[in-house]
């Protein structure tokens, strides 16, 4: 017997854009459904993402639920891309518009799981020394959440103020002080780009490793007649998005780079920085900038220019211009370059000068030492995985997730379920789409909910105090597959020779391995249905 008051068929942990809609369509089919979070309030990503500059590299009009289109239609936005204060605020309405806070409880860390084999269920500790049940155990721990901290010498030992931009303070005043950046991804792009708009202040210094790819993002605000056409198109847009590769909103092109005249490729290259946005800039000019090295440089060396154009000092565009593939996460801004034309902006190549050591007054390079009031960590985090090897989250015989995927690197089947685990249901576990976010997460909330639902109706269960049921779990060979697929479709792909978060290259002695599906939204979408046409292909019986 389990008491019913800490039971519940569903514990969903998140309370961010997937663990909200997860929730939703849990009570939407009548069970019993609890949230715990380790913030104080809903938000995920954009509660913890308070840096400045924190913005989506996803447009406002899809950057949003596609299933309450009456929201779609009323909900306001007024620019082209959604700030953090909008994003949070957006998810707020949500859950205020459905009522869903009372299905919810923050503060409440967790801290473990285990499955019990002989009840079917698991044993949930908190932070808030709870015990909780629950039949089904769904993750909603995002993408990007656990903090990298670089290991540097005398990291302690700095006497100023240190930040991560992933645990950023609710306010901060660097009026007048000396500020030094490390890393330059899309986190440190705009945080340095919105530092150099505030203006206030002494002296920036970025040290970048590895100088970024990024183009304009197109910002700015959104005609009411823009809006109209989006409102009288939104079936369309959300057809297509579902139906499409990176699912950003536009058509990703189906012409080679080399097919067309260097004048062609420059007007497209031209028409793309233009219009802006990353992922529009590398698939929607060519379809091969991603696998074929000769079509990639000709990105590069259109971006290269553009940051010689716009960067006047040409000793730091030097040092500003990448020399590696186009083939990282894809960057947009509003203004990076422009701000190293200030003065009291310097960027330090760390290729020409390494760290050496953090020290008490700043950073000591093999050439100098940097004397800094504030030092900025924009080092990004342990990706996809890194959340769930922290936690003692055990399947079957005790076995932990860490142990689980300690040979391999971290593997499931479809992104969602994971063999040894029954009844855990992953939303963008390892191995899902490498696509845009907002669609993704619905299309693995919508998956595993339907999943549930037809556990729920094979396999009956009591009143909730007595726990039978289904157990939903993929098999090993499943697995097994799913991560081959996931590795050959990722074997070509230049990304996989460019040293990135997206392959685990970033956190010192983690394994090499594919984080994602790089076949494409559309393409997943279709493999999940081959799954459930084909009586959920890949699952134990249920």
């Amino acid at each position: 017997m389990v008491a019913a008051d800490t039971h519940y068929d569903a514990l969903v942990i998140g309370a961010g854009f997937g663990g909200i809609y997860m929730l939703k369509r849990l009570l939407d089919q009548h069970l019993r459904v609890k949230v715990v979070d380790a913030a104080t309030d809903v938000g995920g990503t954009w509660y913890w993402n308070t840096y400045p500059g924190a913005m989506s590299d996803t447009e406002s009009y899809i950057y949003r639920y596609s299933w309450d289109k009456e929201d779609l239609l009323s909900y306001e936005w007024k620019e082209h891309y959604i700030k953090q204060p909008q994003a949070l605020a957006y998810l707020h309405h949500v859950v205020d518009r459905h009522d869903l806070r009372k299905y919810m409880q923050f503060n409440t860390e967790l801290l473990s799981a285990q499955y019990n084999e002989e009840r079917n269920v698991w044993i949930v500790q908190t932070s808030t020394n709870e015990t909780f049940t629950c039949h089904y155990l769904v993750t909603a721990l995002g993408l990007l959440s656990k903090q990298n901290w670089p290991d540097i010498k005398g990291i302690k030992d700095f006497k100023g103020e240190m930040y991560h931009t992933g645990k950023w303070p609710r306010s901060y005043d660097f009026k007048g002080k000396k500020v030094g950046i490390i890393g330059n991804g899309s986190t440190g792009v705009q945080v340095i780009t919105q530092l150099g708009k505030e203006n206030q202040v002494e002296k920036l210094v970025s040290f970048q490793r590895h100088p970024q790819y990024s183009v304009p993002s197109g910002d700015g605000p959104v005609s009411e007649e823009y809006r109209e056409k989006i409102n009288r198109n939104y079936d369309e847009i959300w057809e297509q998005v579902r139906n499409s590769a990176v699912a950003f909103g536009f058509e990703e092109s189906d012409v080679p780079c080399m097919s067309v005249t260097p004048e062609e490729r420059r007007k497209k290259f031209q028409e793309a920085w233009d219009l802006g946005n990353g992922f529009r800039f590398m698939f929607w000019t060519f379809n091969d900038l991603t696998v074929d090295p000769a079509a990639n440089e000709e990105a590069c060396e259109f971006i290269r220019s553009k940051i010689r154009e716009t960067v006047k000092d040409q000793e730091k565009a030097r040092k500003l211009q990448p020399t590696e593939y186009y083939a990282r996460r894809p960057l947009c801004d509003a203004g990076y370059y422009e701000q190293f034309n200030k003065e009291n902006f310097e960027v330090v190549s760390l290729k020409d000068e390494p760290i050496e050591a953090i020290t008490e007054k700043g950073i000591r390079t093999s050439k100098q030492e940097y004397e800094l009031d504030v030092l900025i960590f924009a080092t990004g985090f342990d990706a996809v995985d890194g959340n769930y090897t922290r936690l003692a989250i055990r399947g079957r015989d005790g076995e932990s997730l860490k142990d689980h995927w300690s040979e391999t690197g971290p593997v499931s089947y479809l992104g969602v379920s994971v063999n040894n685990f029954p009844n855990l249901m992953m939303i963008t576990g390892p191995n899902g789409p490498f696509t845009n976010i907002p669609p993704t997460l619905e299309t693995h909330v919508e998956f595993i909910s339907d999943t549930i639902a037809r556990a729920e109706k094979n396999n009956p269960r009591n009143d909730g105090t007595v726990v039978k049921g289904a157990v939903i779990e993929s098999t090993a060979d499943a697995e097994k597959g799913w991560t081959q697929i996931c590795d050959e479709l990722s074997a070509n792909s230049l990304f996989r020779k460019s040293p990135s978060w997206i392959f685990g290259a970033n956190i010192p002695g983690k394994k090499y391995s594919s984080l994602f599906f790089f076949g494409g939204l559309k393409d997943y979408r279709r493999r999940l249905k081959e799954v459930i046409d084909g009586g959920y292909v890949g699952f134990k019986p249920f």
